[in-house]
């Protein structure tokens, strides 16, 4: 029992594990936010593309990634310098000629090393020390390198990620064009000048055509202060903050030689180097000895003894003149606040624009089952009367063969009438007198058919009749099938006009990147398969009418080819019967009945009558005729069909308008 038990409550578990839908809890802040974004645009109902995936990611990336601050300015102003000061070490190389040609970016990393990312998409890496390698014009040919990331364990690169570039007003148009997509993109901006040509007419030239725009996060750095005396340095910035106050917040003037040289020395910086000596040695020796590895903690102890002894008040005072302090002041204090606002609202506008790239290119998609509806509704009024034409044009023709009928019909009895002929009879009634009765013969004048002389003038002698029956029986044939073509052409009429419309989304393609091959491979497939999907009921219902048309004139043809000499005898011998049945009763009561004389009309109407011609009348002449019923009921069809078809395809589109609406739900919710 309770073996049975255990085994029922572990289906349980597993029944819950299996279908609960576990609440998904999303971190606080703009990662968390971009994430809970990124589930709802990467539901499976979007059928969302792998550059969508990735588009996503890049944001995940972005929100996490520090702030970036860009180094720029004129070439040779030192920009590489004071990186080397910001960061107090000599990681970039410096020289009297320009030599970053490259993006450098530099951001943190568990140790030092150096990667480099290619046009191609390829990636290496390469030691640190390295660098000069891939960034000195004067050595090498980088046309291949796309940029360059150099990776330190400074703990100011976990919040600030530094941007070198190539400069502004460059030999080389492409590193201009370079630097200013990077000042575009970044937190914040240091331009860097010489403080001994800070203002000239070439710099202010530079700042009007490449600086205007990012003032609010700008700091002009005049590097160099050491060359001139404190009152010259504060005139200098004086004088540049006015000239160029309306492209930065700060002016600062900093030595970029004075910082790296006390920095370079202050005691933290110095255990730094200690610790990663120490961690490199150890590495090394892991290999060797135990007694390796002690000697170089004893090393490291005894360093660090006299590095906490040392005297670094002339360090403090050259770090203090050096003035770098307030650029970190400016950075921490005006960049770093305005960029974590300017980074969350310029990711939430891009998942904005990514929402609102999704949905026109669902709109597009939804435009294209609008036209498709359109078509189908404008066609109406042209198919309508392509069927009206089918019963105005063919029914006049009908008649036309119904007089023919008729003519026949008038000839034959007049023939036949032409053809009754007067001959003598006699008749013999008893008369009583006073000598008794008697029997008295009497003459009377009584009618025949002459049968003979009526085929020999219809049907041996003249051909008329016949040529007749037959030209009338190739008129109904040719009606049937053109009446058949014309119904055919309805449905050729339908099929051009949406063969129009699916030859260009048969290839349609998405534009943006980033929207659903798989919605737009659908929507393809649609516009392929318009015949199973929409033209095929059109089709089906034509090609039924069609046959339910020609088993009418395949009975009417029946009628037709039926014997008329047949017919004419069969009516020959109504009449003599009736003429016999007439001549008899006279005889009998001779003062009642006269003898019967058929008129034309009446053979017309027995020949009509013979020939089954009321119902060739009602097909042939009829305002309500079996063609007009046949339209009538094709169009009452066909507007059902094209009711249901256009629903069928609104039904595609607003599958379509729902995704619209949840993609424009998520977007008021970022």
């Amino acid at each position: 029992m309770s073996a049975n038990f255990n085994i029922l409550k572990s289906f349980v578990t597993e029944y819950k594990d299996t279908y609960n839908i576990q609440e998904v809890v999303y971190e606080e802040g703009l990662v968390g936010d971009i994430k809970k974004i990124q589930a709802k645009l990467l539901d499976e109902k979007f059928c969302p593309s792998n550059q969508l995936v990735g588009i996503l990611n890049k944001q995940i990336r972005r929100a996490r990634y520090p702030m970036e601050v860009a180094i720029t300015g004129q070439f040779s102003s030192g920009k590489s310098t004071f990186l080397n000061a910001l960061l107090a070490r000599n990681i970039l190389p410096t020289g009297i000629t320009p030599v970053t040609s490259k993006v450098n970016f530099i951001n943190y990393g568990e140790e030092y090393k150096l990667k480099i990312t290619y046009y191609s998409g390829a990636q290496e890496y390469a030691p640190i020390e390295s660098i000069a390698d891939f960034t000195d014009q004067r050595e090498h040919e980088m046309k291949d390198i796309k940029y360059l990331t150099l990776y330190a364990p400074m703990d100011i690169l976990k919040d600030i990620s530094f941007v070198d570039t190539p400069g502004l007003n460059s030999q080389s148009q492409s590193d201009t064009d370079t630097t200013r997509k990077v000042l575009r993109d970044v937190g914040g901006i240091i331009w860097l000048t010489l403080i001994d040509n800070a203002g000239k007419l070439s710099e202010a030239e530079v700042l009007e055509e490449y600086m205007q725009h990012f003032k609010n996060k700008s700091l002009c750095v005049l590097n160099q202060k050491d060359k001139l005396t404190p009152d010259q340095v504060e005139t200098t910035t004086k004088y540049v903050s006015e000239k160029f106050g309306k492209y930065f917040a700060q002016v600062t003037p900093i030595s970029a030689k004075m910082a790296l040289e006390s920095r370079a020395h202050q005691v933290d910086v110095l255990i730094q180097d200690k610790q990663d000596k120490l961690m490199e040695s150890i590495r090394n020796s892991l290999s060797g000895n135990i007694a390796s590895i002690a000697k170089n903690l004893d090393d490291y102890y005894r360093d660090l003894d006299e590095i906490n002894n040392i005297d670094t008040s002339n360090n403090d005072k050259l770090l203090k003149e050096s003035n770098i302090q307030e650029v970190l002041e400016f950075i921490n204090n005006t960049i770093r606040p305005q960029a974590a606002e300017s980074k969350e609202f310029a990711i939430k506008k891009d998942l904005k624009g990514i929402c609102d790239i999704l949905i026109k290119e669902y709109e597009t998609i939804t435009k294209i089952y609008d036209s498709l509806i359109e078509i189908l509704k404008a066609s109406e009024k042209n198919v309508l009367e392509l069927f009206e034409n089918i019963h105005k044009r063919y029914s006049k023709e009908l008649f036309n063969i119904y007089n023919s009928l008729e003519t026949i019909m008038e000839k034959i009895a007049h023939e036949t009438f032409k053809n009754i002929k007067k001959r003598p009879a006699f008749r013999f009634e008893e008369s009583k007198g006073f000598l008794g009765g008697k029997i008295e013969k009497f003459e009377y004048e009584t009618f025949w058919i002459d049968s003979d002389a009526v085929y020999k003038g219809l049907f041996y002698d003249d051909q008329t009749i016949d040529k007749m029956f037959k030209r009338s029986i190739k008129l109904l044939k040719n009606i049937e099938l053109n009446s058949d073509e014309s119904f055919r052409d309805v449905y050729k009429h339908i099929k051009n006009e949406v063969n129009k419309w699916q030859e260009p989304y048969e290839l349609i393609r998405k534009h943006r990147e980033i929207a659903s091959d798989l919605e737009f491979s659908n929507t393809r497939h649609f516009a392929a398969k318009v015949y199973e999907n929409v033209l095929n009921s059109y089709n089906t219902a034509i090609l039924e009418n069609i046959s339910a048309l020609r088993k009418k004139f395949a009975y009417f043809n029946g009628a037709l080819s039926y014997s008329y000499i047949q017919t004419t005898q069969a009516t020959i011998a109504h009449f003599e019967q009736q003429i016999l049945e007439s001549e008899e009763l006279y005889k009998k009561e001779p003062s009642r009945f006269s003898i019967s004389h058929p008129r034309e009309d009446e053979i017309v109407a027995k020949l009509k009558a013979n020939f089954g011609f009321e119902k060739i009348e009602d097909f042939l002449t009829s305002k309500r005729n079996y063609l007009f019923k046949i339209v009538k009921y094709s169009k009452e069809q066909y507007l059902e069909i094209n009711e249901d078809r256009m629903n069928f395809v609104t039904l595609k589109k607003e599958q379509y308008l729902e995704k619209i609406k949840d993609l424009e739900k998520i977007k008021e919710e970022i």
